[in-house]
């Protein structure tokens, strides 16, 4: 009987290879690759880009020069209209560099929300791309109440306030901004404004722990600024916009159905924990195997059963979190080539799961820098930016393990969810009704 061949042997921290996934396309994957080959320089500028607050010029050309910017963007307007699968592999290899670098990557498929406005406005969007370096949009205060106000005019809106946590806000040419106006009948509303870069600023707000070169400062205005009806919209029309998408533009990523678009942002950005996670057992591997341990007899640390197990369980989680995103990304991209749609119940659950796949990179990068001791507390270590950042991204509110676990729980036991008691509750239920919008459309990051 003839012997069966064998699989090349891979590095630890990269996923097993074989047959090309069937939604990894060639376009997918030449992007992946270029992104892989700059890994080095964006682990190289990763301390320069925290003490900035943003990636640093040559990380940000890097990234740009591979067209990871691009992934979202319509094919009609020069962009590749990824899937999930594709933008899976694409920004968890950017955030094997660093994890700023996926996130920013990430923020840049917000632009799928835009995408809804009319055809005049998209134009303008795209209009400045031509040599753009960077994301082209980003997007901010989507759905907080304390964001934001808009008041008409002749022409459109005056648009005044400040939103948080605008990720990407310094390299991009537009911001999507949340605002709340009044409908004739004088009730509240929630909408969305697009204002170019010129009209906007960066506060000096991001002051934090972890994923410090996102640029997830918050912007603002000065006094109101003007926002012609074209690039204003009501989020209650975000629906039945986004579900025009498949009719206005081809690829993949544009044809997702309401319930896959109410989770492909979470899909889209869990990748960036996964990144880390692989960049931070390749580092352990790497340093393991040089470094000494102090007061014992071991020659290296990799020659430590410590070390030699913590590896192990370290590689087995990150495993487990790859096939739970990259499974639920081939999924997606199934009921778009078919035109299925996956469900509100399998919605929950995906959602469920890349929560988890999550905080499984996060606690395997906690215990690679434990077992390596405190020469991962140097800021020079890449490691322990993998274990800061790791540990903002889990406190996202897409991210955080017991809400979502509460939520899920209650769904698999048939238990109602709770109502909302607020003394701003009929505010909070505006804001409910936008976040089933958003959800609807495919939404843009809730940050």
């Amino acid at each position: 009987m003839p012997t069966p061949p064998v699989l090349p042997p891979e590095p630890p921290y990269e996923a097993p290879s074989g047959p090309d996934p069937e939604f990894l396309t060639p376009v997918g994957r030449e992007i992946r690759d270029r992104v892989a080959e700059i890994v080095p320089v964006l682990r190289q500028e990763g301390t320069q880009s925290e003490e900035l607050g943003s990636l640093t010029p040559t990380a940000l050309k890097a990234l740009d020069s591979t067209g990871a910017f691009r992934i979202a963007h319509p094919l009609e307007y020069g962009g590749h209209a990824l899937g999930a699968r594709d933008i899976a592999e694409i920004i968890a290899t950017a955030a094997r560099g660093d994890g700023s670098a996926g996130w920013t990557v990430w923020a840049g498929t917000g632009i799928r929300l835009l995408l809804g406005y009319p055809k005049r406005t998209v134009d303008e969007l795209f209009a400045v791309d031509d040599g753009w370096v960077g994301p082209l949009t980003c997007n901010a205060s989507i759905l907080d109440i304390r964001g934001g106000r808009a008041r008409r005019t002749q022409g459109g809106w005056l648009v005044s306030g400040d939103w948080r946590f605008a990720s990407s806000c310094g390299h991009a040419a537009w911001a999507m901004v949340g605002v709340e106006f009044h409908d004739e009948g004088g009730r509240p509303q929630r909408g969305t404004a697009i204002i170019p870069r010129e009209q906007y600023h960066l506060l000096d707000d991001w002051h934090v722990m972890g994923l410090k070169a996102s640029n997830s400062n918050g912007i603002t205005v000065d006094g109101e600024v003007f926002v012609p009806e074209h690039r204003f919209a009501d989020m209650a029309d975000f629906p039945r916009r986004m579900a025009e998408l498949p009719t206005r533009y081809d690829g993949l990523g544009l044809r997702y159905g309401p319930s896959a678009g109410a989770v492909v942002v979470a899909l889209n950005a869990a990748p960036v924990a996964l990144g880390m996670a692989e960049g931070a057992l390749e580092c352990f591997v790497e340093q393991a195997r040089k470094r000494v341990p102090f007061g014992l007899s071991y020659p290296t640390v990799a020659e430590m059963p410590t070390a030699q197990v913590t590896a192990a369980r370290a590689q087995a989680m990150i495993s487990a979190a790859r096939s739970l995103i990259h499974g639920h990304a081939d999924t997606l991209d199934w009921c778009a080539q078919v035109g299925a749609d996956i469900g509100m119940e399998r919605s929950s659950a995906i959602s469920m799961d890349l929560v988890y796949s999550v905080r499984l990179c996060a606690d395997a990068i906690d215990m690679l820098q434990i077992a390596l001791g405190s020469s991962t507390v140097s800021l020079r270590n890449p490691i322990q930016r993998f274990a800061r950042d790791a540990r903002v991204m889990a406190t996202h509110r897409m991210f955080r393990l017991e809400e979502m676990a509460e939520m899920r729980g209650r769904s698999i036991l048939g238990v109602a969810q709770p109502e909302l008691h607020h003394r701003n509750a009929h505010r909070t239920a505006d804001v409910a009704r936008a976040q089933a919008a958003a959800d609807a459309a495919a939404g843009a990051p809730r940050s």
